[in-house]
């Protein structure tokens, strides 16, 4: 009889500023109350994709319009954390093609704070909790880094 322990889907929970902001962000869109009963980590398990879930996405294909909400949830809580932390409201433009290819800027006063191409984007998603949580948190440093040496651009 075997005694192996499964870990839950995208590891152990990590408490981390990021993936609040980014629950927050999506249970903003909750006017009913349906989710309050839900813990973050059930509300963000769509961002967990793992590897063997990767393997069977086709290499190609349309995004699906539930991912490219996520992907802009996702830049939004980013967006939120920047302006938490510096003080600059970052807002978010994207464009993206039917085929899952595009670009995604983060835009504070005339500053370009965070600029990403993406490509694959049907496939967005991460392997655990701290990886989101990683991703997140790597951006939104960047992205203040970049208003602390351009203040004058981020404010204008």
């Amino acid at each position: 009889m075997s005694t192996e322990v499964l870990e839950p889907r995208g590891g152990v929970w990590v408490e981390n500023d990021f993936l609040a902001q980014l629950a927050a962000v999506i249970r903003a869109e909750d006017s009913y109350g349906q989710w309050d009963d839900k813990s973050d980590s059930d509300i963000l398990s769509e961002f967990i994709v793992t590897k063997e879930e990767r393997r069977e996405i086709p290499i190609i294909g349309d995004p699906d319009p539930d991912v490219m909400w996520r992907v802009g949830k996702f830049y939004d809580a980013i967006g939120l954390l920047i302006e938490k932390r510096s003080g600059c409201m970052a807002s978010q433009m994207q464009k993206m093609s039917h085929e899952g290819f595009g670009r995604i800027v983060l835009i504070a006063g005339k500053l370009v704070v965070v600029s990403k191409h993406l490509r694959d984007v049907h496939r967005f998603g991460f392997v655990s909790w701290e990886k989101l949580a990683e991703a997140g948190d790597k951006l939104v440093a960047d992205a203040v880094a970049t208003i602390d040496t351009y203040p004058d651009a981020a404010r204008a």
